[in-house]
């Protein structure tokens, strides 16, 4: 994650380079056909020093990003709790493995609340024994497991299985609240799915075995008359 955001920061700089010249590529300068524009453009010499020296640093870090990519996609795929995220949209091999990470053990969370309490997508609730006021999210416990799932929403709320309720909260209380409202949901359906998962798993408790057949007794013999002879 950290060598993708530093790859982005080199990306809008070599864009704001351009951008002072007054030069701009809607496709990106990262292709083939990008490189070649950019190498035929005409720049001062400091200019064009400084975007060669961001497209080396960027051609550096994309081989170690394919890398970890690769080991995090094997990873995911010969995990089963990871296979079994993957199902919810907007939830890749990546954002699979941080919730494992971080659930750990989901069977320590009683319920699917309190998993999306933990990640603090849960409204913080305010008032007396009469009135309850709900606030905004708690952001207490996880704060990378709170991230992925926000993450994760704003490509599960276009889907049509989040897409309604989405949108209804949005036009009620905004983008913001009804993005995050997604991410409860996931967090919810996530501990649902975990827990399936850990049950099949588990191995199943044997049959009883049918009682062996005991013995049969011998019956003593009954004692013979005496004779009166």
């Amino acid at each position: 994650m950290v060598l993708v955001r530093l790859r982005t920061l080199l990306r809008n700089r070599i864009h704001a380079v351009l951008a002072d010249h007054g030069h701009d590529r809607p496709g990106g300068c990262w292709s083939g056909p990008g490189r070649a524009w950019l190498a035929c453009l005409e720049l001062p010499a400091v200019s064009r020093e400084l975007a060669g020296d961001d497209l080396a640093l960027i051609d550096a870090l994309q081989g170690r990003i394919d890398r970890l990519d690769w080991e995090i996609h094997q990873r995911a795929r010969s995990g089963p709790r990871a296979r079994v995220l993957t199902q919810l949209p907007g939830v890749g091999p990546f954002t699979a493995l941080v919730i494992l990470a971080e659930v750990g053990d989901v069977s320590r969370f009683g319920s699917a609340r309190k998993l999306a309490s933990w990640a603090g997508l849960t409204p913080t609730v305010r008032g007396s024994d009469r009135v309850a006021r709900y606030g905004h999210i708690s952001k207490q416990g996880s704060v990378w497991l709170r991230w992925v799932l926000c993450e994760a929403a704003q490509t599960a709320k276009r889907p049509p299985q989040f897409a309604p309720g989405f949108q209804a909260i949005a036009r009620r209380r905004g983008k913001k609240i009804a993005t995050t409202a997604v991410a409860r949901k996931l967090a919810t359906r996530a501990w649902h799915l975990l827990t399936n998962a850990e049950h099949a798993a588990a191995p199943q408790p044997a049959a009883p075995q049918p009682a062996a057949p005991q013995p049969a007794v011998p019956q003593p013999a009954a004692p013979r008359p005496r004779s009166t002879n």
